[in-house]
């Protein structure tokens, strides 16, 4: 058998969390309806001990066969207090261990997700490190004039970027990976205007990105992939014509990240779900020319992890017919933060 713990490399790590809010949730659950009938018993109890001190009760000739045990009413009411509240904490432990052997599964679950990401991304580096060298070969046999060379160089890229995603992906499923490094917060949404213009324009969504100085406290390729994450779950759920904005804004030591749309919003799923691994909302049609893309996957999961793991969060931050609005929290980077106040000054 499986044996879960809740102790972890990091404090931060999402599904460790998630467990504890579980667990902690069933057992404040049980505990609020144990602490209820306990209430409801004591209240009748009380009721009872009144309505024996009736003077109709008091002054009632006792039969011969009646029993009459006569106790203090205050020792009884410190007695069944006692034992009440005593009653009520047995109950919330005994729920925390069995919400505890309740979310195994779910926890070896989890466990089997991060095995088969650890392995797929082992298995995908060498293809792509052997990709990546022969693009790296193609560049140079490339002149510099020839009309195919930005092509080339922009495929460079991307290559690296892959090799990157799958490093990334292969240090979080590990738990190995920390939240390290600076990014440069405008040069990323630079790139991803110009990588995700052309899923927008297939779709006939206009982009529109307004990026900023500043530097936050993840790696570039995380950075990067919080952002095309988020950016092309809110292509694929805008209507045809429609918006997709991105903003950001430095507020105190983070930066805060707002990605809008005008679709149908969040539809068969809670908001805070949608950040979930595999969770999935109600496909909505919104173009009438192109296939529908359902609900939400992975993508958000992986943005909400790196957020938390620097320290930052991702949330919903609106969410209605008219559109949704996603906020990415990141932390300042440390060594930009010393910048920051200079030019403040």
């Amino acid at each position: 058998m499986t044996r879960w713990s809740f102790r972890s490399a990091s404090e931060n790590d999402p599904d460790r969390l998630a467990y504890r809010r579980s667990v902690i949730g069933i057992a404040l659950r049980v505990a609020v309806v144990s602490a209820a009938l306990v209430i409801a018993i004591i209240g009748l109890v009380v009721a009872y001990v009144l309505w024996q001190l009736t003077p109709n009760q008091l002054h009632e000739r006792p039969g011969p066969t009646d029993i009459h045990i006569y106790l203090d009413t205050i020792d009884l009411s410190i007695a069944v207090i006692g034992v009440g509240g005593l009653a009520i904490v047995l109950a919330g432990v005994a729920a925390w261990l069995i919400a505890r052997r309740a979310v195994r599964p779910i926890a070896e679950a989890a466990r089997m997700q991060r095995t088969f990401v650890a392995d797929a991304s082992h298995e995908l580096r060498t293809p792509l490190t052997v990709l990546h060298a022969r693009v790296q070969r193609l560049q140079r046999m490339t002149p510099a004039d020839d009309l195919r060379r930005p092509v080339v160089d922009e495929l460079r890229g991307d290559t690296q970027v892959l090799i990157d995603i799958v490093n990334d992906l292969l240090d979080a499923a590990t738990g190995s990976s920390e939240p390290n490094g600076a990014a440069d917060l405008r040069a990323a949404m630079d790139v991803v205007h110009r990588d995700m213009s052309v899923l927008a324009a297939d779709r006939n969504v206009h982009l529109d990105i307004d990026p900023i100085d500043a530097r936050v406290g993840v790696s570039e390729t995380q950075l990067r992939r919080c952002l095309v994450a988020l950016t092309d779950n809110a292509i694929g759920h805008t209507r045809t014509g429609g918006q997709v904005r991105v903003t950001a804004v430095i507020d105190r030591a983070r930066v805060t990240i707002r990605v809008t749309d005008n679709g149908p919003g969040v539809v068969g799923i809670e908001p805070a779900r949608v950040f979930d691994r595999f969770a999935h909302g109600t496909p909505v049609d919104v173009t009438a020319t192109t296939t529908t893309r359902t609900g939400y996957g992975i993508g958000l999961a992986l943005v909400r992890d790196i957020a938390l793991r620097a320290g930052g969060d991702a949330v919903v931050e609106h969410t209605d017919s008219s559109g949704t609005v996603f906020a990415l929290h990141l932390p300042i980077a440390a060594t930009s933060t010393s910048e920051h106040d200079r030019k403040a000054h």
